[in-house]
């Protein structure tokens, strides 16, 4: 999902006015909570826990907005928070559940299969699965690319790493996704 940064400049200076600070970020809100949701959830398999992290993102965004310096897309930087907490969230649940990182794919595959929001069919569940079986900086690069048509270079910014070996994460990717399908027909 490409985002529309263009109205952003004036949005930015209100988020910086004290007086209008409230009904920009109520605005950021709406233009933002959507594709948020959807880049935590893809990494979090539970809709709880990608609600609670959306509101951590927007939580951490508000207290350091003047932190913002505007170098980068307000997008960039939300995304940024949002993935940060995700991540963290994964830590501390992988810790909790006394989940190794090799056990990770197959303790998403149970999240995954015992989720009761999903609603589509078969063939979505397996590329869920699929996915889930990615090592995390795959999956994140693969959902970052796949689902939301991010740019490497905006990607990059994000999770700081090269353009390149960005590239390189989501070619490996898809690779892993074939495979997956292949071996599983």
């Amino acid at each position: 999902m490409a985002f529309s940064e263009n109205n952003n400049t004036g949005l930015i200076a209100r988020l910086r006015d004290p007086s209008t600070c409230r009904q920009a970020f109520s605005e950021v809100i709406r233009q933002y909570s959507e594709p948020l949701y959807w880049q935590i959830r893809r990494m979090v398999p539970n809709h709880d826990d990608a609600n609670d992290l959306l509101q951590n993102t927007f939580l951490k965004a508000w207290t350091s907005i003047e932190n913002f310096r505007g170098t980068a897309k307000l997008s960039t930087w939300l995304f940024k928070i949002a993935i940060n907490e995700s991540i963290t969230f994964l830590e501390k649940e992988r810790k909790r559940n006394n989940v190794s990182i090799d056990d990770e794919a197959t303790h998403l595959l149970h999240a995954i299969e015992a989720d009761g929001y999903f609603d589509g069919d078969e063939l979505q569940l397996k590329f869920r699965k699929a996915i889930a079986m990615l090592p995390e900086k795959q999956r994140l690069v693969f959902n970052m690319r796949y689902y939301d048509d991010m740019k490497y270079e905006q990607m990059s910014e994000i999770l700081g790493t090269s353009v390149g070996a960005l590239k390189a994460s989501y070619h490996l990717a898809v690779k892993k996704i074939e495979q997956f399908f292949t071996e599983s027909d």
